[in-house]
């Protein structure tokens, strides 16, 4: 999964969206396919995007104001919110599910730290993290799964620990079976951010912060979501 959403690339759309047995896989596959390409056209994200970088900017401060502590960036992509994370004094570490992603984020920032994994089943221990960072990446799971993800999002952060999410919004799901002239096999669930800061809060979050963006060049609104673990359950 990645850092930025490539559905606003020239695509074409296909008939119908995957199975949901087939997500996993067909995701990984996916986004191993446009990996370079991939990269090389969100490079200018955030830098280029100001609201973009400002809500970086201010959930590196939430977390180093806490007293700091490992980030993860679950969904890394080619690595570049990874490495924003780390310029700003956050000691962050990347996750994603594709391989080609991964190894192209290590060549990339050889000084920072890249696994594969997934969102659903995160290598980290109860409480280890002060924070976590989904850019673009809640957008590929089966809405079904989101409250898997969250829970397994509250039970590696430390309590008072920050989250930040980033997603399409709306209603309707894209699916694309073509991007920079690769086939592939992605589905992209828009989301509305009342209805994803409801599972927050039934996973033990507390929102404190919402960011609705208009589209740029992409095909719907952007949103942001700022929470942070609750203390006591």
């Amino acid at each position: 999964m990645a850092e930025n959403d490539p559905s606003a690339a020239r695509t074409r759309l296909p008939s119908g969206p995957m199975t949901e047995l087939s997500w996993l896989s067909a995701t990984r596959a996916s986004y191993d396919a446009i990996a370079a390409d991939y990269a090389e056209y969100a490079a200018g994200d955030p830098e280029n995007r100001p609201l973009n970088r400002a809500v970086l900017v201010a959930f590196a401060e939430y977390v180093r104001a806490a007293g700091g502590g490992r980030v993860a960036d679950v969904g890394c992509g080619p690595g570049r919110i990874t490495a924003l994370l780390h310029t700003l004094g956050v000691d962050a570490f990347g996750v994603d599910l594709s391989p080609a992603m991964v190894a192209l984020a290590r060549r990339t920032h050889p000084g920072l730290r890249f696994s594969e994994g997934t969102m659903t089943e995160l290598d980290a221990a109860d409480g280890s993290l002060a924070g976590l960072v989904a850019w673009y990446s809640v957008i590929h799971l089966p809405p079904k799964l989101l409250p898997d993800a969250f829970g397994e999002f509250h039970r590696v952060l430390a309590p008072g620990g920050h989250l930040l999410l980033a997603f399409q919004t709306g209603d309707e799901p894209l699916h694309l079976d073509e991007v920079f002239g690769h086939e592939i096999s992605l589905d992209f669930h828009r989301l509305r951010p009342d209805h994803v800061a409801g599972l927050l809060d039934a996973a033990g979050f507390e929102v404190r912060a919402r960011v609705l963006r208009e589209p740029e060049e992409e095909r719907t609104p952007q949103a942001f979501l700022l929470a942070r673990k609750r203390q006591r359950p």
